[in-house]
């Protein structure tokens, strides 16, 4: 069987490895970066009718200075993200399977008009336009040097996951085109996808961008 190769910062990552194995794939992971906190400064929470989170590293990384909202209703990207925020002491979360223009779009919904979303220094595009949005970075991804493991794990027929349109631009620079035409990418988006380039033995990204369907995707091919 092909390996599963999954590129996503820890401790995505291993949840994603879980599934995959749950699935009976052989997953291997290979972070190509990994998060750190920032200094930030916490705006009053009267400012806002309600708090975002789009990744569970915001929750995890904000720091002390996250508890100041819990009066707050939040709303997450993925259970991941809204267990996070439990873990983190909030009561009232709301969770999402879809992006971050969906979840907004729930809370336009909801009525909610000022929204404080906590983010890494690169978020994903959300549409948001009924929604006056505050975004602060609480945290970066930062790169992890080349690992000559990915290369030496990246033998002909495995699959590559792609969590991130930057993962992408970073897995491109890894794999030098000659090695590509033997390798699979199913990437959470098609920006994502975009990302990797092209040479690739194949590339597809799901209707949805979800860790089940990315793995629906990469388990027919390692068929």
């Amino acid at each position: 069987m092909s390996p599963v190769l999954i590129l996503r910062p820890e401790p995505a990552a291993g949840r994603t490895a879980a599934k995959a194995s749950a699935l009976g794939l052989r997953a291997a992971v290979h972070p190509l970066f990994a998060p750190q906190p920032i200094d930030w400064t916490p705006p009053a929470p009267d400012k806002f009718d309600a708090l975002l989170l789009t990744s569970a590293n915001a929750a995890r990384l904000a720091g002390p200075m996250l508890a100041i909202y819990h009066g707050l209703p939040a709303y997450a990207v993925g259970e991941a993200t809204a267990m996070a925020l439990r873990d983190a002491g909030f009561a009232d979360v709301q969770a999402g399977d879809g992006d971050g223009s969906a979840i907004a779009a729930r809370i336009a919904a909801d009525g909610q008009k000022r929204l404080l979303h906590l983010a890494g220094t690169t978020v994903a595009p959300m549409t948001a336009d009924a929604i006056d949005v505050t975004r602060i970075a609480v945290y970066s991804m930062a790169s992890l040097p080349p690992d000559p493991a990915l290369a030496a794990a990246a033998t002909p027929g495995s699959v590559l996951l792609i969590h991130s349109p930057r993962a992408g631009e970073r897995l491109a620079a890894h794999i030098h085109q000659q090695a590509r035409a033997s390798l699979h990418i199913v990437a959470i988006s098609p920006a994502a996808l975009a990302a990797c380039g092209a040479g690739w033995a194949s590339g597809q990204a799901p209707a949805q961008p979800v860790d089940d369907d990315m793995l629906a995707l990469a388990a027919r091919l390692c068929e």
